[in-house]
């Protein structure tokens, strides 16, 4: 590099200043792919987030749902004597409360969390792109400063032909220069080339400047970029772990709230009917229950075998549709039959009858109609698959070496798989659906490099399927 008393700085030779991209040192600090090592490294934070969020919107669990349950042995003792009754129901009415209250608050912290990671993960995305932009930039001013260098070198040539001072040219001629900075520096000695050349050595170092100007804004948003990517994982972790305890809460009042009511029943009735008689329809309750359960587990099962079916085929098809879940050669399988009804890229506004998308697309929409199948692009481990704000219910896999992909706008009950579980390349993993910000059924699918967005029609075509 020149000193720094040379007005011309070195564009090639210093690529961390100007018209360059981060070194591969850089490359490889940035944007750490999420796994599930990560995801638990993480856990603190998302703890803490959860706690100061759970601060300004209630209790994560309420003081009756930490209570003790009732059995009934209580309750018989309580039905002979008027006062322990009415304190028994009481505390019964208190903990029914107490249960569909902390469902209510975790549901509510769950839903929050989740629509903050959906605007934490756009922000890091349009952050990155943003510094890609800058970078892209620079780098396009970087080169024009070359080729002014080499048009103001071009010049010089043609007044040595002219006739010009020798000694001048022959110091501007010496050795070969390899940057636009080397054949500026030679130019800027040379007070007759610089006065009859002044446009194009102006157009040169204002080239110059701008490079720099750009490569220095683009290393600021890179770094604003890994600020916000950490942001969006934190804010990952805390809304999955949120949504967890929400599905306990709601597991636990299913559990008890029959019984709460059957015990209820049993100490406010008047009637001749005995506590056992309640046991025994709590008993026929649970039977059923446990029977629905079961028939909806079968039912799932049935309808996930029937969308495997009907979508078996090959791994294959174009921007019009095709067989999703077959993997080809590359081990990478379509993730859905659909048509692509929308790329990525920049779009122009679209409307619907609650809100309108603009931006930047980070994905592509496949369409293959409400309840068709979602696969699993690659193999890999899930790391989200939940609730994600404008995403809708969506799923998360990490493929590992830095690779990822996203299933957006499941349809509710449409997830099949859970965190930390491993899936198969193919295997289907969701369905269809039309959640959060969505004008029909389609699966958004991203795919992601060290956690940013690429454009999935290049990414899948690099390995064999078209989308």
């Amino acid at each position: 590099m020149q000193p720094e008393n040379i007005t011309v700085k070195t564009l090639a030779d210093d690529a961390a200043e100007c018209g360059c991209a981060p070194s591969a040192s850089e490359k490889r600090r940035l944007w750490p792919a999420m796994n599930r090592r990560t995801a638990l490294g993480l856990g603190i934070l998302g703890v803490a987030a959860l706690s100061a969020t759970a601060g300004t919107i209630g209790p994560l669990v309420s003081p009756a749902y930490a209570a003790d349950y009732p059995s009934w042995d209580d309750v018989v003792a309580a039905k002979n004597n008027e006062a322990a009754k009415a304190a028994e129901v009481s505390k019964i009415q208190q903990l029914i409360a107490g249960l569909e209250a902390d469902v209510a608050a975790k549901q509510q912290i769950a839903q929050q969390l989740a629509d903050e990671f959906y605007v934490a993960q756009q922000a890091y995305f349009d952050a990155a792109l943003r510094a890609d932009q800058l970078q892209q930039q620079a780098d396009t001013q970087g080169a024009a400063a070359v080729d002014a260098a080499n048009k103001a070198g071009r010049v010089a040539a043609q007044l040595y032909r002219n006739g010009g001072d020798d000694t001048s040219l022959e110091l501007f001629f010496a050795g070969s220069a390899t940057s636009a900075d080397d054949l500026l520096a030679r130019l800027g000695t040379m007070d007759k080339l610089v006065q009859r050349n002044q446009d194009v050595y102006a157009q040169a170092v204002t080239a110059r400047d701008s490079a720099q100007s750009l490569s220095d804004q683009a290393a600021v948003q890179r770094a604003e970029r890994d600020r916000l990517q950490k942001v969006a994982e934190e804010k990952m972790v805390a809304a999955q772990k949120a949504a967890e305890e929400a599905q306990a809460a709601l597991d636990a009042q299913n559990a008890k709230r029959g019984e709460l009511e059957a015990q209820l029943a049993a100490l406010q009735d008047t009637v001749a009917k005995t506590v056992a008689d309640y046991q025994e329809g709590e008993r026929i309750r649970k039977e059923a229950e446990a029977a629905a359960a079961a028939a909806a587990a079968a039912a799932a099962k049935a309808e996930a075998d029937r969308i495997a079916r009907e979508n078996a085929g090959g791994g294959g098809g174009g921007g019009g549709g095709g067989g999703g879940g077959a993997v080809v050669g590359s081990g990478w399988a379509r993730p859905s039959s659909g048509w692509r009804s929308s790329g990525y890229g920049p779009r122009t506004v679209q409307c619907g009858n609650s809100y309108c998308s603009s931006g930047f697309h980070y994905g592509v929409d496949l369409a293959a109609g409400c309840g068709a199948g979602i696969y699993a692009a690659s193999a890999g481990r899930v790391v989200y698959a939940g609730w994600n704000g404008g995403y809708g219910n969506y799923i998360k896999i990490d493929h590992g070496g830095g690779i990822g992909s996203g299933y957006g706008h499941i349809r509710t009950g449409g997830i099949f798989v859970g965190v930390g579980q491993w899936v198969n390349a193919g295997q289907l993993i969701a369905s269809e659906g039309n959640t959060g910000n969505s004008f029909g059924c389609h699966v958004h699918f991203e795919t992601y490099v060290n956690n940013y967005p690429v454009n999935p029609i290049y990414f899948m075509a690099d390995r064999g399927i078209s989308v």
